[in-house]
């Protein structure tokens, strides 16, 4: 154990606004105001005008005095500590250490390691996990490093971990009795394997890893410990590059998850060429996804069956068709299913699951079968400004594909069963869509289905066109006021969102209690890219509803915007307000209508910075009588109608000559 030091001085901690708003429990704005208007709040100590830092123990102090610090804080006033020890390996080790000392196991192996001011750290994270819960302030420190670190530090979404380990366990066939052996080659923090221990269930389970870089195998090693505790698993994780030093050669696992490290520059193949690995062919230099989908094949025991998640690239890069053509011919590619984008990083691409199984002469399978190809891309529900992706749908859909693996049946819409003699030709294409939609490419019934769609939707737009085209403008003045003096009247009240904390977004979610969170990116021009929005727990406090019939405004002048809310509970990220009007004083639409005018953002922008933010409460709104007040909402009903049919109008529009040109170009035209 570490012995007793002098704590660190947090007088030494730099902490951000941000990081003061999230310790005090309120908005960044609201930060920015205290420092405005009160002298005695803390000067700023480092940083710059745009990101300023001040102290963290001036800063509790203020706070305090001021009685603006919320009731549980500990765990907020420790992260900036770990964040000031300096690097991501530094912080990362400290993290793993303490969470050694809050199992009590053994952490003196990571002790040389640690500068005296982490092991005093380590200590005062254990101390306040013996009163906050040892799981509860380990997941909250990993959360808050991986939020820290999010571009140096791929992870696997929890919801997309579990998919995966589920798939992977549906897809056994050997389902005999004995420890069950888990591997992932390259498993960063442990998400996988995790996901794994929770999902198997069934006795006892060998959870192995490799991490090339320390702090996060000592991470995944430490974290998986708090799993074994639950789930009655074996941990053991090895800090080397497996697929370069491979600590578990002769190994014969049952079930491999794995999605390998992205954008791999330093893959040196030359130096593995009699690497009696590469099976199916040594892998070009441009092509490491190969490698590792041959490493965990070899590591499998036969019929052993393996998940991984790759880039969309895999499936179709020109470099790869070799080694794409062997792994087919021996049967090793069972499935790939295409995800909706967003369902891990990079949020812009639709990911890929490959399914694999090791070949096991026993079984007597026929190397030349089929392959499951499944886009499961269309996978999202309304919310938003853009689709929030359908977990429950996308799992049911892998939970098929899986089902059909070894299946005779017939497979449904978005899903094409393929031989794999046809899917050797010259580019040996693996991607679902190239196979699905050639399969179900429109027949007859499917562009009438799609014709008629489009003239309904047509019909409704003429319908409102003309509704609209009846209001008449007029020269006209009227008195207005500003949201705050409607707040002020008790005529509405404005709940302004904020950004949940990092473990409040990793935390599994109760579908009962799960909503979407909608943050301000979700409505900025050019940077929405049908990403789903992430679930959290609608019970948490520091969550802000838009309930139905709640305006939402949206408060920067690149994505400024008003609109009743008319869905399910969605949660609200930063700059994101929601008001909730006295309906017998103030009509919801005419309040949008009012409020979403460009020009009145542009008078109630603070023109502080680059992004300019917008005031809610002085956003000006038209002083009219509640009947009149109707009619100016009604008219505005009829705008958002419009908005939404010429949305879906070249939704379906674009849809339709997709799939006619697809018939065209197959030569399936019939004259009329």
């Amino acid at each position: 154990m570490a012995s007793a030091r002098t704590p660190l001085p947090v007088r030494t901690v730099p902490v951000t606004l941000a990081e003061i708003a999230r310790i005090a429990g309120v908005g960044r704005a609201a930060v920015s105001n205290w420092r405005r208007r009160h002298d005695s709040f803390p000067k700023r100590i480092g940083g710059s005008d745009v990101s300023p830092q001040f102290s963290l123990s001036e800063v509790e102090d203020w706070l305090r005095d001021n009685h603006k610090l919320k009731d549980a804080v500990d765990r907020d006033l420790l992260w900036p500590r770990f964040e000031a020890l300096g690097s991501r390996q530094k912080s990362g080790l400290a993290i793993a250490a303490a969470g050694r000392r809050m199992l009590n196991e053994d952490e003196r192996s990571l002790v040389p390691l640690l500068t005296p001011e982490a092991q005093d750290l380590v200590a005062d994270a254990a101390r306040l996990a013996r009163r906050e819960g040892t799981r509860e302030i380990f997941d909250f420190l990993l959360q808050r490093w991986l939020d820290a670190h999010v571009r140096q530090v791929d992870s696997t979404p929890p919801a997309l971990a579990s998919l995966m380990a589920t798939a992977a366990f549906r897809a056994r066939t050997d389902r005999s009795g004995g420890p069950l052996i888990v591997l992932d080659p390259a498993c960063g923090t442990g998400h996988l394997l995790a996901a794994a221990a929770a999902a198997y269930g069934q006795g006892p389970v060998d959870l192995l890893g490799c991490e090339r870089e320390q702090a996060l195998a000592e991470l995944a090693s430490t974290r998986l410990r708090f799993v074994a505790g639950d789930e009655g698993a074996r941990v053991t994780i090895a800090a080397v590059d497996s697929l370069r030093a491979d600590p578990y050669h002769g190994l014969r696992a049952d079930v491999a998850l794995c999605n390998p490290p992205s954008s791999e520059r330093d893959w040196d193949p030359k130096a593995m060429a009699t690497d009696a690995r590469w099976v199916h062919g040594l892998p070009p230099r441009t092509e490491p996804e190969l490698a590792w989908m041959q490493h965990v094949l070899a590591r499998l025991r036969p019929g052993g069956t393996a998940v991984l998640l790759l880039p969309p690239a895999v499936a179709s890069r020109r470099a790869g068709r070799r080694i794409r053509a062997s792994l087919l011919r021996a049967g090793c590619v069972r499935a790939v299913v295409a995800l909706p984008p967003g369902a891990a990083q990079p949020h812009s691409l639709s990911l890929h699951l490959w399914v694999l199984r090791a070949p096991d002469a026993r079984r007597g399978q026929d190397a030349l079968s089929d392959v499951l190809l499944t886009d499961a891309t269309d996978q999202v529900r309304p919310g938003g400004r853009d689709g929030v992706l359908d977990w429950e749908a996308l799992r049911a859909v892998v939970r098929q594909t899986i089902d059909l693996l070894d299946q005779p049946a017939p497979v449904p819409a978005g899903m094409a069963r393929v031989s794999v003699v046809d899917l050797l030709d010259d580019d040996v294409n693996l991607t679902p869509r190239r196979h699905v939609g050639a399969g179900s490419s429109a027949d007859d019934s499917h562009l009438s289905e799609a014709w008629s769609r489009l003239r309904r939707l047509t019909a409704s737009v003429q319908d409102t066109s003309a509704t609209l085209a009846r209001v008449k403008l007029k020269d006209a003045s009227h008195p207005t006021t500003t949201i705050g003096e409607l707040v002020r009247a008790k005529v509405l009240s404005v709940h302004s969102g904020q950004q949940p904390s990092g473990d409040a977004l990793a935390k599994p979610v109760d579908a009962a209690q799960a909503v979407p969170l909608l943050t301000i990116m979700d409505l900025v021009p050019g940077t929405a890219s049908g990403s789903p929005l992430p679930l959290i727990d609608a019970r948490d406090r520091n969550v802000v509803l838009a309930e139905r019939g709640d305006v939402v405004v949206a408060g920067t002048t690149r994505a400024f915007d008003a609109w009743v809310h008319d869905g399910p509970p969605i949660a609200l990220g930063a700059h994101l307000h929601s008001l909730r009007v006295s309906p017998e004083q103030l009509d919801n639409h005419f309040l949008a209508c009012c409020l979403r005018a460009p020009s009145n953002g542009r008078q109630a922008g603070t023109h502080a910075s680059s992004s300019s933010r917008v005031d809610v409460r002085r956003l000006q709104v038209l002083q009219l009588p509640m009947e009149e007040q109707r009619r100016y909402g009604e008219v505005f009903r009829h705008m958002a109608t419009l908005k939404d049919l010429l949305a879906e109008l070249d939704g379906a529009g674009r849809s339709l000559l997709h799939d006619l040109n697809e018939g065209l170009a197959a030569g399936r035209l019939a004259s009329g």
